[in-house]
């Protein structure tokens, strides 16, 4: 057994300080507050649960489609102990082969399955997707996509107007994957009849998707009216302005919020030139963009940095402290049905990032293990 103590250790929704976590056989064993005889003690920094990614492309200059090991472990390096690799709009054949390849990877432990972000999306709000090779869905496409994945696909998300979708929803929903309704044009009642099917996330909210409207609200309203759903934010300073992250969370509330990286394959590199799906992507100042274009081409965040931003924008103190861990861990848990992750607590996976006073990531344990 190793006991792992710290300043301040945020167990199952609560701030203890100082506090401390016992670990064996890859699970917690117990843990608790107060000072005690420690393995490992990080007096001066912060213990939080591991962060749980809902929504990343890629990483380390890879996509995950290409190399999910390389992708994944920039990640892990940056805490993000848990969660999705997504996929782009690509050909049928294409997505078949890339759908097998992760399912490999999601067997292997590497991630916890995969996100189909498309091809069933809209062309007025592809974004960064290949418009070649969006098209409604089918019950043949779903199913032949589901037995590659073989278990392994987690989350779909897709646009709810297409023709087919709503049967797409049920059918889905029934093999127990989590639908989301994104890159979508959808109005208010179509949004509403989505998730009366099953839905239960909004991917990346606002990010391509009909804008709020006084008259004709759209899908932004429907998502964050509902009680059921799950709300995206990519909270990485581009994407969205400061004070529209603050109301989301102060409408939906942190056990509605999932913070997100939307990261591709520029993540942890730096600038240049990259791909995204078969699409040329530039990256300057940290941002990517379609080539010869403004549309953002996902973001080159991690969760670290997420979580630190966050966490500056709700204020700092304690309650701060716990509604981000929140939106980075246990919410996205919850989200994907991980029973095992998302928070510190007795019974539950050794996911853990150690962060020193300025939010920094000193030590990342995964399933008990040290990271690097």
């Amino acid at each position: 057994m190793t006991v792992i103590a710290a300043g301040a250790v945020v167990l199952d929704g609560r701030v203890h300080r100082p506090g401390w976590v016992s670990v064996a056989d890859g699970r917690i064993a117990d843990c608790g507050s107060g000072p005690v005889p420690a393995d490992t003690d990080f007096a001066d920094s912060t213990v939080v649960p591991g962060f749980i990614d809902l929504h990343c492309h890629g990483g380390a200059a890879v996509s995950y489609a290409d190399d999910p090991d390389r992708a994944a472990a920039l990640h892990a390096a940056h805490g993000t102990t848990g969660g999705l690799a997504s996929l782009v709009t690509a050909a049928p054949e294409t997505l078949l082969a890339q759908v097998h390849t992760l399912a490999g990877a999601t067997r292997r432990g590497v991630v916890d399955g995969i996100h189909l972000e498309g091809p069933w999306l809209s062309d007025r709000h592809c974004g960064a997707h290949d418009s070649a090779w969006l098209r409604d869905p089918s019950d043949a496409e779903v199913e032949a996509l589901l037995t590659a994945g073989d278990g392994a696909i987690a989350m779909v998300t897709l646009a709810p107007e297409r023709p087919g979708a709503i049967e797409a929803i049920t059918q889905l929903v029934e093999a127990g994957v989590v639908v989301a309704v994104g890159h979508t044009d959808a109005g208010y009642e179509v949004t509403q009849a989505a998730l009366d099917a099953g839905a239960t996330v909004g991917t990346h909210l606002f990010n391509a998707m009909r804008p709020l409207h006084h008259r004709e609200p759209g899908p932004v309203a429907a998502l964050l009216a509902d009680p059921r759903v799950t709300v995206e934010l990519i909270a990485d300073g581009v994407h969205l302005h400061p004070a529209v992250i603050e109301h989301v969370v102060a409408t939906a509330g942190p056990d509605r919020v999932a913070l997100i990286t939307d990261a591709m394959a520029a993540a942890g590199t730096g600038d240049g030139a990259f791909t995204l799906g078969g699409l040329d992507v530039d990256v300057t100042g940290g941002v990517a963009r379609l080539r010869g274009t403004t549309t953002i081409a996902g973001s080159t965040a991690t969760m670290d940095r997420i979580f630190a931003a966050a966490l500056g924008l709700l204020g700092g103190d304690d309650a701060a402290l716990t509604d981000a861990v929140r939106m980075t861990s246990s919410t996205p848990a919850r989200t994907l049905g991980l029973h095992r992750a998302g928070v510190l607590a007795a019974g539950r996976d050794a996911d853990l990032v150690v962060l020193d006073r300025d939010w920094r990531v000193l030590r990342v344990m995964r399933r008990g293990v040290w990271l690097g």
